[in-house]
């Protein structure tokens, strides 16, 4: 080969990386957890293929990536850069932060959520940038460019009182302002504790937000016993009487045992007038519910029913008792006045969300009500979340010693969470103004 031939084939490649010349940008770069960002990479080499990553270093690390190619210019967008690889396919603007999942050397199956200084600290998500496509376990090597993501649950603002008052135990969390504002009672599932990150994120939204628990936190009793609706009544009664929160109607939204509960409360206590279900049953379950002279015993799993699949992971799917073979469980929906929001799941593995929805609905309009809503998505499974949550198919349950199949496909469980929260926030708006 001569040397001017040699000469064009060396300018034909492409040279070594200069570090510094790319850039990667957010915007915003600090946002509320719900929101969407931006992200975008510039000073690449035309149609350079990179690697795109996402980190968040808290009690355990979360990780994802997405393969992308950079245009005729050099940048690339992440809302219309398709990904060809790594952790989700095509365009998706969030899809980078909406599949963050357990990093290859931490245990599988735990959920991505927020420490607990809510209103102090943001989660912080790292961006970096590779050059070339680096799939599976692979660690990336060089460094193009990185960026910062802060991800806040709590704007400015924002005023979180721990809560004892009586038998009530909880966060309240007051917007910032001087109000007053509308009441919500935030509930969370069979897993007990107190879950705050919700009940901040709709402070932040303007509604005054009790996060309220009812087992497994301070003295409440530590496992799921029998349920007594004066605790939430108590609850109603505060929120209520707090010169911060709008009266007179207060909402609840509750989630999975939460939401049977949700459907309960706003059943018998005509102070709630609307109620946000999220994959609920139109049932009591798993623990017997008392209110004055009313007594629903609760629906149980039937172990033999359990599926193990070739993964290990317990399929609880078909577990749950037929409500309509426990009549005296089902709740009698049609006597509440206030309003409802159904939100399910058309892939909930957990239990058959979607089907308990209509049931409740079969029966609301069967005594001529119509006042429900319901918000179906499919490709959606169990644990739909504010829009900060990435998706999780299967929960590492600590009673069962197991990891429990949710459902859900990555992408639409997580839009599914971003269109219902928008959907939730203006149910309650609507009916607590």
């Amino acid at each position: 080969m001569s040397l001017r031939a040699l000469g064009r084939l060396v300018r034909g490649r492409p040279g070594p990386w200069q570090r510094g010349t790319a850039t990667l940008t957010v915007s915003p770069q600090s946002s509320l957890a719900d929101e969407s960002v931006c992200i975008r990479a510039e000073g690449l080499r035309p149609h350079q293929e990179v690697t795109l990553r996402a980190q968040v270093h808290g009690g355990r690390l979360f990780d994802s990536s997405a393969l992308l190619r950079a245009d005729g210019r050099g940048s690339l967008h992440a809302g219309r850069s398709p990904s060809l690889g790594g952790d989700y396919l095509g365009v998706q603007p969030m899809g980078l932060l909406w599949t963050l999942s357990p990093a290859s050397m931490e245990p599988p199956h735990c959920m991505l959520r927020p420490g607990t200084d809510l209103t102090g600290q943001p989660m912080r998500v790292d961006l970096s940038l590779h050059p070339g496509h680096t799939r599976g376990s692979v660690v990336p090597g060089q460094v193009l460019a990185k960026q910062v993501i802060e991800r806040w649950f709590s704007k400015p603002g924002v005023r979180w009182i721990r809560l004892r008052e009586g038998k009530i135990r909880g966060s309240l969390f007051l917007p910032p302002g001087d109000g007053p504002f509308p009441g919500v009672i935030d509930l969370f599932g069979e897993e007990g504790g107190l879950t705050e990150f919700r009940a901040c994120l709709l402070a932040s939204r303007g509604f005054a937000a009790l996060a309220l628990p009812y087992f497994g936190f301070e003295d409440l009793p530590m496992t799921l016993t029998d349920i007594h609706l004066e605790y939430f009544e108590d609850a109603i009664d505060y929120l209520q009487k707090h010169p911060k929160v709008k009266g007179p109607g207060i909402g609840v939204i509750g989630s999975s045992k939460g939401a049977d509960l949700a459907l309960s409360i706003v059943t018998f206590i005509p102070k709630v007038v609307a109620s946000v279900c999220i994959s609920g049953c139109n049932a009591n379950t798993l623990s017997d519910l008392y209110y004055k002279d009313v007594h629903l015993p609760g629906l149980t799993h039937n172990i033999d029913k359990i599926k193990v699949l070739d993964s290990g992971i317990l399929d609880l799917s078909e577990t749950l008792d037929d409500p309509n073979k426990n009549q005296k469980s089902i709740i009698p929906v049609e006597k509440a006045e206030g309003r409802i929001l159904f939100v399910v799941g058309e892939d909930d593995k957990i239990w058959n969300s979607k089907l308990f929805a209509e049931e409740a609905i079969k029966r609301l309009n069967a005594h001529g009500k119509s006042n429900y809503e319901l918000l179906r998505y499919p490709g959606a499974g169990h644990h739909i979340e504010p829009p900060s949550s990435p998706h999780c198919s299967a929960l590492y349950d600590q009673f069962l010693g197991y990891p429990v199949l949710s459902g859900g496909e990555p992408i639409k469980h997580c839009f599914a969470q971003q269109d219902s929260w928008q959907k939730i926030q203006q149910f309650l708006q609507l009916h607590l103004h």
